[in-house]
């Protein structure tokens, strides 16, 4: 028949965890049975290292890794008698490592191809771990030639193209591609251009869920050479999601409903942070979270998007006033703990700052100075909410955002303090906008926190624009310099203020020293802080045309 059904691609997008090789097994084989009941699955497709989850960084180098990764893969190719399913998982040949995609079938491996282009930019160092499969693997399936290939691989033209010309009429991809604001649309515009070179059709499946600072948004997608994206698997949720596939004349066609629209900014940030934090502390084995309630609009979006995340249950807020928290602070603070249904603590922390001063005040140092007496403030706070860590065994969230982070606006072992850090590569600015955002599904977040000026209420009439340019004009240079990369001439010329921009980068560089001891951070930027951005402590490079940087200080924490 010239136009007939093949059957239904099933792209399993399925969230494991590093190192749980026989939990991660027992996911796929469950998928894998649910893609056949549900589907009837003519092809079962799953993300890039799958099977010991993504990214597994020196674990690979573990010969007790090697060994249960090597067990585990030969366990699931036994017990899966059914249709075929390609799996991700790293592959040992002596001293060699491969990431890899092994097609099972009938309790067997029938067909496995090797990762040709290895990433090493940005968050990936693939280079360290793995060698470089040389060929593009076409597979038959029933008549139908399957060119395997593995995330990376579909980002450069070569290894699709090698599939082509080894006779494939349809290309799979497995893929583990983190998300960051605009990667769903660069992604989708680079496999059309696969599509299109090759006039192939194209399925991938993408990973979901969080890993440490890495979060992947699933979105996985089917692409017809004419006609571009055909289906659009959901984001930031697991998925069997089917994409038919039919033989027309001498090509195949992938059939599915029109895909949804992409999220936006907004509505792709907030659900990414929300599994972040629900990864992160389920996978770790915490039972719940401690958060620092400030009346801020910083503590009061973490507060959401945990309460979201985890259930209130799971979480506690703790109020810990001085003398300059003002009623609205706490009164905001109360107002939005009730909404979402969460226990709250509140501990004043003035007769500890007293002690504090008590204790000093002999030192002879001049510890009367307003920093000394604002950062001792935040460090009580830090220092209470960690014996509470311990009381509970729950893990205190920071709650600052990049920008604080970007300048230093934090206070080591103070609002620093905790585990991890959902906020902390997103931009004030963007800070507010996901609060507006999460008050339109339900208004859960005071509106007196929304219009307030933002203030770290450690001196009497404190504002953050004292210490920092407004952030309408901060945000903007930071992204100009750390995502971006551009330099300072153009920076300052697009702003027509040297002086600012000198001074905004010269904070940022004297504070590398303060993020080095940071907590895990969401990425959800095209740069993120850490992993992403390794930058020297002890430098002397200059900015050009500077006198020198300021000196690396402590100043008061944000709000």
């Amino acid at each position: 028949m010239r136009d007939a059904p093949v059957g239904t691609i099933v792209l399993a997008q399925i969230n494991p965890c590093v190192g749980d090789i026989a939990g991660n097994a027992q996911s796929i084989l469950d998928a894998a049975q649910g893609a056949q009941e549900k589907h009837q699955a003519w092809l079962t497709v799953f993300p890039e290292l799958v099977l010991c989850g993504y990214p597994p960084r020196d674990l690979l180098f573990q010969p007790d890794f090697r060994r249960e990764a090597e067990a585990g893969l030969s366990r699931l190719a036994a017990a899966w008698p059914g249709p075929p399913i390609v799996v991700g998982h790293p592959h040992y040949d002596g001293s060699r490592i491969y990431n890899a995609a092994s097609v099972i079938t009938g309790g067997r491996v029938v067909a496995r191809a090797f990762k040709q282009c290895l990433p090493n930019y940005g968050v990936f160092d693939e280079k360290r771990y793995f060698v470089a499969g040389t060929e593009t693997v076409v597979w038959d399936h029933a008549g139908v030639r399957i060119a395997l290939l593995i995330c990376e691989d579909l980002w450069a033209p070569e290894p699709a193209a090698g599939g082509r010309r080894q006779g494939a009429n349809l290309l799979v991809g497995l893929s583990a591609s983190p998300f960051c604001i605009g990667k769903a649309a660069e992604r989708e515009g680079v496999f059309a251009s696969r599509v299109q070179e090759t006039g192939i059709p194209l399925v991938c499946t993408n990973l979901v869920g969080g890993q440490d600072e890495l979060v992947f948004d699933g979105a996985s997608l089917a692409l017809n050479p004419d006609s571009g994206i055909v289906s659009r698997g959901p984001a930031f949720t697991s998925a069997l999601w089917p994409v038919g596939i039919r033989k027309q004349a001498d090509a195949l066609r992938l059939e599915a409903p029109d895909p949804v629209p992409p999220p936006g900014v907004a509505d792709s940030v907030y659900p990414a942070l929300r599994m972040a934090v629900a990864d992160y502390v389920g996978k770790n084995g915490f039972s719940g979270v401690l958060i620092g309630l400030s009346g801020g609009i910083d503590s009061s979006l973490t507060l959401a998007i945990a309460v979201d995340a985890l259930g209130g249950e799971a979480v506690t807020g703790v109020l810990m006033p001085s003398r300059y928290t003002s009623g609205l602070s706490r009164t905001a603070a109360l107002e939005e703990s009730k909404s979402l249904g969460i226990r709250t603590l509140e501990l004043p922390i003035e007769p500890v700052l007293e002690a504090f001063r008590q204790v000093l005040e002999p030192s002879g140092m001049p510890t009367g100075r307003p920093t000394v007496l604002e950062n001792l403030q935040a460090r009580i706070r830090g220092v209470l909410l960690m014996a509470l860590s311990n009381a509970s065994g729950r893990i205190v969230l920071a709650t600052g955002n990049k920008s604080e982070m970007a300048m230093g606006y934090t206070t080591l072992y103070g609002d620093m303090v905790g585990g991890f850090a959902p906020l902390a590569d997103v931009p004030k600015t963007l800070v507010f906008g996901l609060a507006r955002y999460r008050n339109g599904i339900s208004p859960v977040i005071p509106r007196e926190v929304l219009e307030r000026e933002p203030t770290a209420e450690l001196r009497e009439g404190q504002k953050d624009r004292d210490t920092l340019p407004p952030y309408e004009i901060l945000d903007p240079i930071l992204e100009a310099w750390i995502e971006a990369e551009r330099p300072f001439a153009e920076i300052a010329g697009r702003l027509d203020s040297p002086p600012t921009v000198r001074k905004v980068l010269g904070r940022v560089a004297a504070n590398e020293y303060k993020r080095r001891q940071a907590a895990l951070a969401v990425k959800i930027t095209s740069r993120a802080f850490g992993i992403e951005r390794r930058y020297p402590v002890t430098s002397r490079f200059e900015i050009p045309g500077d006198a020198g940087r300021e000196r690396p200080e402590d100043p008061p924490s944000g709000a």
